[in-house]
């Protein structure tokens, strides 16, 4: 099992870590109900993707 020959400083350790940290995500509008929708995913309101039904959405009476 690896152990560190040296203490790794809390200033070495705050650089390595600078780039984790969350994103938001990107945000488009369906163009075909107009939803917010995330991008390069399906719909979930309508089932469409890119002007094309992709998803077969259940119709709820």
């Amino acid at each position: 099992m690896a152990h560190p020959k040296h203490r790794i400083s809390k200033q070495r350790r705050n650089k390595r870590r600078t780039h984790d940290k969350a994103t938001v995500p990107a945000i488009a509008k369906c163009s075909n109900c107009g939803a917010a929708v995330q991008y390069h995913t399906v719909c979930p309101e309508c089932g469409y993707y890119r002007g094309k039904l992709a998803i077969e959405k259940a119709v709820v009476a």
